[in-house]
């Protein structure tokens, strides 16, 4: 191999850099793996363009991080300055290490005028995701402005479409698809919390890429503040996609010696569209050393069982129903803490109410414990209610310029976790929780934006941010059999900086299962299922109001971190009972639920199938979303087997409704069940049953 050329080439991804230019190494490929021998004059003679007579001399590919000074006429890698000097960095390789294993590259390069040097960081993993990260360094003696640093990667011309994601509270990852034109599509959030419409990934892909064909390229910013991604495609033809975080003016001022480190970007590629871009993300995330261990515990959450009315009694009757159908973590929510009888007060006082509970949470925890399940206790560090003593005592602790307090959002204020005493109150006050109660895992909520966001007199979102994290880091260190769930207002913190420091995000607080099935889809193109809570609402869902059936509630939740968030004191005999089978179901299938590859098969709007397949083993739900406009319903082409393995097929009763009085099964479900080859289930398919909106068919398939 040639040695101007670096190549990182690994479970079929592959990333080219060419090391023969004045400036910072161009990418000349990005993508699939070209395989050994590469020649370098030839890569480097193909991937320079002809040009029309008014083009550049030299339209540049773009580099690591693209600047005017080597052509590029896009948005910048780097932006910045000293003192309204050096706008423009000209920054020049000064070394270049190589990994030994040939998995990683760190380049070094420097603008000796301006007094500014990057250390850009490339790591490929065993997963084929690609993590991007460049560390930027005042050498000068004045001070250096950061205005922006990204990540940015080259995607091929025919990537011709781009997806990303929209949404609001309670219906989450709502997808988008455009083309991809000319321009650029910033897709930019200043919340200070990853949000509701979070892109989660940025997606771009060959004409009418789906879920098991085409060519798709990704992009994900792994930090939970202000972020940008972003696609572009300029003038002379080049396209990327970038992504970073998003910087507030004058957030970040490095004195000399000063470092300002991006987060970690992930870039991940795939020649079999989406799910092979999901296998990828999911199969890294599986490898880390802070991947929570299975099995994943059934939970019982008892927000939408008591809200704020909590009662000793009551929760003990909870608990006793949650251990009968074989729940195994019991989560008590909001409303356990000084002064907290509704929203409007108590909030940053997290001391556990005595009027409430005179002998602590020892009674309940007691209790529960006794029945063989774990606790859990949901916490809001973050934020304060004005009509708390938190705010009383410590006005000057609230993230805002004390003379401007943002307007209220839910009834909150956001605490100034930067700010040393704020972060020494809040580490006490959980360490001690924690300890006193053992309590085994914390749901930790965020349930505003952080609005004109002011810390030590400048914009204070990337220092809050930081310290939220050290905060976790810390927790986890003092506990380290402590598990914690990111919750945002559902799935308004979904992202991979806080999921390095949780077990699970919280999908969203809506717990629809027709809502859900979209949700979760697209929330696991990012996250594996065991990190995605889900679970089983009442009857009638008290977010949307849409009253579904219990087969379709316990399979929606099945596909998850799965738990049950209703007041099952209440249910009937028969409600307890497909509970409880189901409870079972899921402790029998998680070992593949939790370890296989997501499936998803590309449908019309009417019905949605997905599934997770590993060897000889499969699960896959069909669900009806709409009336039916034809009278045979489709085929269920099942995706992810293995062609020449046969399967038994088999619906699971109590995860599959009842067909309606009027219809007729298929042929194959009359019998109860059908052997056939992975190659006929793929291509060939199943008749699907004639199913109502709302209602599902689960099938488990087993190696015959």
């Amino acid at each position: 191999m040639d040695s101007s050329l670096v190549v990182l080439a690994r479970a079929g991804a592959c990333l080219v850099l060419d090391l023969d230019t004045p400036w910072l190494p161009r990418v000349l490929h990005w993508g699939a793996d070209l395989g050994p021998g590469v020649d370098a004059a030839a890569l480097r003679a193909v991937a320079v363009p002809g040009r029309r007579g008014g083009a550049p001399a030299d339209p540049a590919a773009p580099s690591l991080l693209p600047a005017q000074a080597d052509g590029w006429a896009g948005r910048l890698g780097v932006e910045g300055a000293r003192d309204r000097a050096y706008p423009h960095l000209r920054l020049a390789p000064a070394s270049v290490a190589v990994a030994p294993d040939g998995g990683g590259v760190e380049v070094t390069s420097r603008d000796t005028a301006a007094g500014v040097s990057v250390v850009s960081s490339l790591v490929l993993d065993a997963a084929g995701v690609l993590r991007v990260r460049h560390t930027l360094t005042n050498d000068g003696d004045g001070a250096w402005t950061m205005g922006g640093l990204r990540a940015v990667l080259p995607v091929p011309d025919h990537a011709a479409e781009l997806l990303h994601f929209s949404g609001r509270w309670g219906l989450e990852k709502i997808p988008q698809r455009e083309a991809f034109l000319p321009g650029i599509r910033s897709l930019e959030t200043r919340r200070g919390r990853t949000g509701h419409s979070h892109t989660g990934l940025l997606v771009a892909g060959s004409a009418g890429f789906g879920f098991g064909s085409g060519e798709v390229w990704g992009v994900h910013a792994g930090w939970s503040g202000w972020t940008v991604h972003d696609a572009e495609r300029v003038a002379e033809g080049w396209s990327t996609l970038g992504a970073g975080e998003l910087l507030a003016g004058g957030e970040v001022v490095l004195a000399p010696g000063e470092s300002y480190a991006t987060p970690d970007v992930y870039f991940v590629y795939s020649d079999s569209g989406l799910d092979g871009l999901s296998a990828r993300l999911h199969t890294s995330l599986r490898a880390r050393a802070s991947h929570p261990p299975a099995p994943r515990p059934l939970v019982l959450n008892t927000w939408e069982a008591v809200y704020f009315d909590h009662d000793l009694s009551r929760m003990q009757a909870l608990a006793d129903v949650a251990a009968s159908v074989g729940v195994e973590r019991f989560v008590v929510d909001d409303g356990w803490f000084l002064g907290r009888r509704n929203d409007l007060g108590g909030l940053g006082d997290w001391y556990v109410d005595p009027d409430l509970w005179p002998d602590g949470l020892h009674p309940l925890v007691s209790h529960v414990r006794s029945l063989g399940m774990q606790f859990g206790l949901w916490v809001e560090p973050e934020m304060a209610n004005p009509r708390s003593r938190l705010v009383e005592e410590h006005p000057d602790w609230l993230l805002s310029d004390p003379a401007r307090l943002p307007r209220p959002w839910r009834n909150q204020h956001t605490v100034d976790v930067a700010n040393p005493e704020v972060y020494a109150y809040l580490l006490e006050r959980l360490d001690k929780l924690v300890g006193e109660y053992a309590i085994d895992y914390l749901k930790w909520d965020h349930n505003r934006d952080l609005l004109e966001a002011v810390h030590d007199g400048h914009a204070g979102v990337h220092e809050q941010t930081a310290a939220v994290y050290r905060l976790l880091d810390e927790l986890r260190s003092r506990h380290p059999s402590l598990e914690i769930e990111s919750c945002s207002s559902g799935g308004a913190r979904v992202d991979l900086g806080v999921i390095q420091r949780t077990d699970r995000v919280w999908a969203s607080d809506s717990n629809d299962p027709l809502d859900r099935q979209a949700i979760q889809r697209w929330t696991s193109l990012l996250l594996p299922p065991e990190l995605i809570g889900a679970h089983v609402g009442p009857g009638r869902t008290h977010v949307s109001g849409r009253v579904t059936e219990l087969q379709l509630r316990c399979a929606t939740a099945l596909f998850g971190h799965a738990g049950i968030e209703w007041d099952i004191t209440e249910c009937s005999p028969s409600e307890l009972a497909l509970l409880s089978d189901w409870a079972a179901t899921y402790k029998r299938l998680r070992p593949l639920l939790h370890t296989g590859r997501v499936v998803r098969a590309d449908t019309d709007d009417a019905h949605v199938l997905h599934g997770v397949a590993g060897p000889g083993h499969a699960v896959f739900a069909y669900v009806a979303l709409q009336t039916m406009t034809a009278d045979i319903p489709p085929r269920l082409r099942l995706p992810g087997l293995d062609p020449a393995v046969t399967y038994r097929v088999t619906p699971i009763a109590g995860l599959s409704s009842e067909l309606p009085r009027w219809a007729r099964p298929a042929a194959w479900l009359e019998s109860g069940a059908v052997e056939l080859p992975g190659r006929v289930l793929s291509t060939v398919g199943l008749q699907a049953p004639p199913l109502n909106p709302g209602q599902v068919l689960t099938l488990e398939l087993t190696a015959v």
